[in-house]
């Protein structure tokens, strides 16, 4: 990576990337780019050796300076506000205040650090339960810290001999060369003791070095105690205590790492600290010593006499599950091996009251709560939801009886399952997420619902008191749906009197189906905006049932039709009726009210859909021209979904389902209307075929898809043959030679917040009747102001800006490193989308 700014995607994040030029370590010339491709290419083992722990971090805003001028460092712990709602988080109360902590659970969290010069990353040997509870340690450390006159050949020595006490009691430590000055030595334990009780036993650890060893060791902090010596640190086992986490950068004046390493090496004279890059070397040979850790602190809890038989998942957080439970006499799971997803389930739950169980997916369990009234149907009134013990990850699929005398005595079905999209998680205060459930499940498609913590209750029960509450989501454009503007405010439900986890209410009244008298008209274009695919590869495809189909070269039109009238409306909402008359013939389509989904295409003189053609059709609305262009360039409709037919919303049906009804609705008419088919053949040979034909690609959907509308999902996949990207025109150059009257290049960019991202200048594929008209185009939304956050000096010696409204589409070969599109052609204009619908592919 290079260059000053570009938007990136990690682990399913947007992430806006800027100066990654700018040099962090002066001394060898490493920058930001670098810092970021570091924490990248390590965060699978980095990420094992921090989750679920409260991260505290120390930054170098302007680099870590050099040794005769180290730079300025800020110690954070609490969370900024700017924090993305999305990064994991604890809240730690403390005496006197409470810190939201950031937690480095994925590689987006990781990245993040790198943007905002987060260099060194340090944890507890604690962790957090998805309650936000602490948990007693499951890793004991030693800090070796050489003083004056001591270095790493004395801590090697002082590491081999609390190697051999700890291999006594059963621990088997693995080394870390600090990348400061010493060694740090980690152990896997069970879970078992406190932070107090293995503090205790540390120190005296340190004491017995100290005694054995007294001209090597000592384990007083007191520096004129240290001169020659090594202290043996014991103290970083308090809960209070963090150690630099392994794998993290340190702030020295060149980048040296925290690297695990091996006996072997310990043992080396030839022992030495490591930077980044003999450590990145390191990873990618597979090298992973701290990963004995991560592994036997699971081994250890599993094997713990106080967690019962094996066989099940030693994660600690699952202790109360398994103490609550006779895995003798309950057919409930007790395994469940973390998966990584975003898996959630609803349990229909009839125990002593019925009541509905909500468990997500997180870190590894089931972090669950009771709903003795489900899930709202409305934003207007708050439901109870009662936290309750994390459950195993084989709980997602649990249906049965669990018999009487047991917890949770009773039936148990599965009302929806899915996956969801978290927005914010801030364990035992704040949960947002969009479920998004199954076919004929109940949630009845996605919702967006936030379980907010209430504070309320006494002694343990508090801790489990929250509320769940029905989110608006956004509809495309940045629309809400709102309520009423005289709507009361959401009435707050207060938890019955003797209410706990386990009871229940009355059922979750279910949405209106298929099938329900108050479907939304089919007359409101604003219901049905158009579902978004996502751009992707064939490795996207595992796992699922897909259909496939051609990638029409076109613009997206959305049908609606009443008993009188056939409408057309695009996809930024436009009524384009008038510009395509051909289609709107009342004969031509079956008599009831429907909405459905396809593309207008033009067919150039090779019998493909021709983009550029169809350019000489989509800007125009006056009846004469219109008229005249149909002759011209007649146009097609290809029809591949139906949304609504015959008072019925069919959106919540799967793909197949809808596909179905698509063949029965449609009926040949003589009409410039067609079914786009669907494709039965292997999806390479495909692919090759569109390439060999110069068509755009392949759709592929998955089979049980919804119509999720206004949305961009996964679940409709683009596969392109040539790499396309829209684009918002920010400025023009003029041109030169035979240009001079018109524009010789357009500058370009993707939104990124209020400005727009440079992704470059595009100045052929123009025809010459567009080139005629672009001069008068681009003056008339003339400004001062550049709309982009930069422009590298040479592009914009001599350009003009103009209001970033106009939306086109370029293709190109390939997105260079500082964010840049790589030999841009111009493909038209995309009249029928907004600057804020613009992202960028792939």
């Amino acid at each position: 990576m290079a260059g000053n700014r570009e938007r990136v995607r990690v682990a399913g994040r947007e992430l806006t990337l800027t100066n990654l030029d700018k040099i962090i370590y002066p001394e060898t010339g490493t920058t930001k780019a670098d810092v970021l491709a570091y924490y990248a290419a390590v965060a699978h083992v980095l990420i094992p050796a921090a989750a679920n722990r409260p991260a505290t971090r120390k930054r170098w805003v302007n680099g870590v300076g050099t040794a005769d001028k180290p730079g300025e460092v800020f110690f954070q712990k609490d969370l900024e506000d700017s924090a993305p709602g999305w990064l994991p988080r604890a809240a730690i109360t403390h005496k006197d205040r409470t810190i939201f902590y950031p937690m480095v659970n994925d590689a987006a969290t990781l990245a993040w650090f790198g943007q905002i010069n987060s260099l060194e990353v340090h944890v507890p040997q604690w962790r957090v339960d998805s309650h936000g509870n602490q948990l007693n340690p499951d890793r004991l450390v030693l800090d070796l810290d050489p003083g004056d006159g001591a270095g790493l050949p004395e801590c090697r020595e002082v590491a081999l001999l609390a190697r051999s006490i700890l291999q006594d009691v059963g621990l088997d430590p693995v080394p870390v060369t600090s990348g400061s000055k010493g060694i740090h030595l980690y152990a896997a334990l069970d879970g078992t003791q406190t932070s107090g009780q293995i503090s205790a036993f540390a120190r005296e650890l340190a004491r017995a070095l100290e005694a054995d060893h007294p001209d090597l060791a000592v384990s007083d902090m007191k520096k004129s105690l240290r001169k020659g010596k090594v202290l043996v640190d014991w103290s970083q086992n308090n809960a209070a205590k963090t150690t630099v986490v392994p794998y993290s950068l340190r702030g020295r004046p060149t980048p040296m790492v925290a690297a695990p390493r091996t006996w072997r090496e310990i043992d080396s004279p030839k022992l030495k600290h490591l930077d980044y890059q003999e450590v990145l070397r390191r990873v990618r040979d597979g090298k992973d010593p701290f990963a004995a850790v991560v592994n036997a602190a699971a081994g250890a809890a599993e094997a713990s006499p106080d967690h019962g038989e094996t066989h099940h998942d030693g994660d600690p957080r699952l202790g109360k599950y398994r103490a609550m439970r006779d895995r003798h006499a309950t057919p409930e799971p007790f395994a469940g091996i973390p998966a990584g997803g975003n898996s959630f389930v609803i349990q229909e739950h009839h125990a002593s009251r019925l009541h509905y169980d909500l468990r997500l997916e997180h870190e590894g369990v089931l972090a669950s709560w009771a709903l003795p009234k489900g899930v709202p149907e409305s934003g207007g009134k708050n439901h109870l939801a009662v936290q309750t013990e994390d459950h195993p990850m084989d709980y997602l699929t649990f249906h049965g009886t669990i018999p009487k005398g047991q917890y949770g005595a009773g039936t148990m079905n599965i009302w929806d399952t899915g996956t969801y999209e978290s927005h914010k998680w801030i364990n035992g205060k704040e949960v947002i997420v969009t479920l998004t459930g199954s076919e004929g499940g109940g949630l009845g498609g996605s919702k967006k619902v936030a379980l907010i913590h209430t504070g309320r209750g006494q002694g343990k029960d508090a801790e489990g008191q929250w509320l769940i509450h029905l989110m608006e989501q956004e509809h495309p454009g940045g629309r809400r749906r709102h309520a009423p503007a005289q709507a009361a405010p959401p009435e707050q439900e207060a938890a019955p009197q003797g209410t706990k986890a386990g009871d229940g209410g009355t059922a979750p009244p279910r949405e209106a189906g298929p099938d329900a008298p108050d479907a939304p008209t089919a007359a409101d274009p604003l219901e049905y905006q158009p579902m978004m695919a996502t751009s992707g590869t064939p490795a996207d495809l595992q796992g699922s049932s897909w259909q496939y189909e051609l990638k029409w070269d076109g613009v997206r039109a959305l049908m609606v039709a009443d008993s009188e009238r056939v409408r057309i409306f695009s996809r930024n909402g436009n009524d384009v009726s008038r510009t395509y008359p051909e289609l709107t013939e009342r004969a031509c389509w079956p008599e009831q009210p429907f909405v459905a989904d396809g593309e207008i295409i033009a067919l150039g003189p090779g019998g493909r859909p021709d983009f550029g053609l169809l350019q000489g059709r989509m800007k125009l609305a006056r009846a004469a021209d219109v008229a005249k262009a149909r002759t011209a360039i007649p146009v097609q409709l290809m029809l591949f979904d139906l949304l609504f037919d015959d008072g019925k919303d069919l959106r919540r049906l799967p793909l197949s389902t809808r596909r179905r009804r698509l063949e029965e609705f449609f009926r040949p008419s003589g009409c410039p209307v067609n079914l786009s088919p669907v494709l039965d053949e292997a999806l390479k040979d495909l692919l090759d075929s569109a390439q060999e034909l110069g068509l755009e690609g392949v759709m592929a959907k998955r089979t049980d898809s919804r119509y999720v509308s206004g949305q961009r999902t996964r679940t409709w996949i683009k596969l392109k043959t040539e790499q396309t990207q829209e684009v918002v025109v920010g400025g023009w150059r003029p041109g030169k030679g035979g240009r001079q009257d018109t524009v010789g290049s357009l500058l370009v960019g993707i939104p990124d917040g209020d400005k727009l991202q440079y992704v470059g200048r595009v100045g052929s594929g123009f025809s010459t009747r567009e080139l005629a008209e672009l001069r008068q185009t681009v003056e008339r939304l003339g400004r001062k102001a550049s709309p982009f956050h930069d422009v590298p000096r040479p592009d914009a010696a001599d350009a003009h800006w103009v209001s970033p409204e106009l939306v086109g589409e370029v293709a190109y070969s390939e997105w260079t490193g500082p964010g840049r599109l790589r030999h841009p052609r111009w493909r038209g204009w995309r009249v029928d989308k907004d600057a804020s619908d613009v992202v960028r592919e792939g």
